[in-house]
């Protein structure tokens, strides 16, 4: 991929590791991300710190080698984007991790970011994790499926009419798979 030598990845396993500055661009960047539209876990956007803080601190409390990452994209040391990768630690399921929360800040969309960690988190799964499958469910209509799909993602089912954003406005829940790393 041309555009990955752009940028620098960032990989944190421990919430410690997590310092101020880098919390509050996370959230910066997810309050963008949102109220740019963006599906990124807040569906009723305009969003602001009150309503991402409590979230970011949870995700970010939550990392932990074996079961949560967060990869970081940087340019020009700026954020420029950043995802999170879930793995159960139950046996049954052990061998497939879960993709949440990719976005890319609007001020750097269109440079190959998103597909940039998609490439990266799908190394870090495969490399360092021993997963063989990711999954991710992604809100249908925004043209998501098409972006994954390009990066050799497959859809494998639908919760239909499954994501509510206005009494007119009802969205199938597109369940997508990553198999094999």
């Amino acid at each position: 991929m041309p555009h990955e030598t752009l940028f620098d990845f960032v990989q944190i396993t421990d919430p410690h590791d997590v310092h101020p500055e880098l919390r509050q661009e996370l959230i910066d960047c997810w309050i963008a991300v949102t109220n740019a539209g963006g599906a990124a876990g807040f569906p009723f956007p305009p969003v602001g710190a009150d309503d991402v803080v409590p979230v970011a601190d949870k995700l970010l409390g939550r990392l932990d080698p074996q079961q949560s990452r967060l990869l970081i994209a940087r340019s020009d040391n700026v954020l420029a984007g950043w995802v999170v990768l879930n793995r159960d630690p139950y046996r049954l399921v052990g061998h497939w991790g879960t993709v949440h929360h990719l976005q890319t800040h609007p001020h750097w969309r269109g440079r190959g970011i998103g597909v940039a960690l998609v490439h990266e988190l799908r190394k870090i799964a495969r490399d360092e994790l021993g997963l063989e499958q990711l999954h991710l469910a992604a809100r249908g209509g925004e043209g998501l499926e098409n972006f994954y799909e390009r990066l050799g993602w497959r859809e494998v089912g639908r919760w239909p009419g499954a994501l509510r954003l206005a009494p007119d406005d009802t969205r199938d829940e597109v369940l997508m798979v990553l198999a094999p790393l």
